[in-house]
């Protein structure tokens, strides 16, 4: 019995320090990643601020070919949203353009629903390095609420996101390059 309260004990301690210390650690990531694509940037930013194209590039997409997808405003345009409903690698929720400005910046607002309820943003900017070519940058960020945001004390959110970025950017750019 000395035993099994000792090992409650430890825990119940365990998971005290851990509110705790969440107490006082981040609450928010944002991460981003880049690419060089061989396109003019109107080329590249009338491709990118068309949600239905995610469904050629995007990694998270692609999780589940089989998803639900609901498109609902003028692709393309600010409010526009992309809704899915997936798998359990895919989850559910929906995007949506939030504000546009062209051959700049496209702002996206990403609301899950599944496997967790979270509001992220993630921009596209895109800036010019020449006539045809472009720097496209794709970041994400998100803050999380006690006590989830405990979770980032054990997950590196830029190792665990980032390389899912860096692969779709790479299957945007082979698209975009052999058209």
């Amino acid at each position: 019995m000395y035993i099994l309260i000792t090992i409650l004990a430890i825990i119940v301690t365990i998971i005290v320090l851990i509110l705790v210390v969440a107490l006082f650690t981040k609450k928010d990531y944002s991460i981003q990643r880049d690419i060089v694509i061989n396109r003019s940037t109107p080329e590249v930013f009338n491709y990118i601020k068309h949600l239905k194209n995610q469904d050629y590039y995007n990694k998270w997409v692609m999780k589940d070919p089989n998803m639900k997808k609901e498109f609902r405003g003028t692709d393309g345009t600010v409010g526009s949203v992309y809704a899915w409903d997936g798998n359990k690698q895919a989850g559910a929720g929906e995007q949506e353009i939030k504000s546009i400005v062209d051959n700049e910046r496209i702002d996206i607002e990403i609301r899950f629903v599944r496997p967790f309820a979270a509001v992220s943003s993630g921009p596209f900017v895109t800036q010019a390095l020449s006539a045809d070519q472009t720097k496209l940058t794709w970041g994400l960020s998100n803050t999380m609420k006690y006590p989830m945001n405990a979770m980032l004390l054990f997950m590196n959110m830029d190792q665990l996101l980032g390389k899912d970025l860096e692969t779709s950017l790479i299957n945007l750019k082979n698209i975009l390059e052999n058209k």
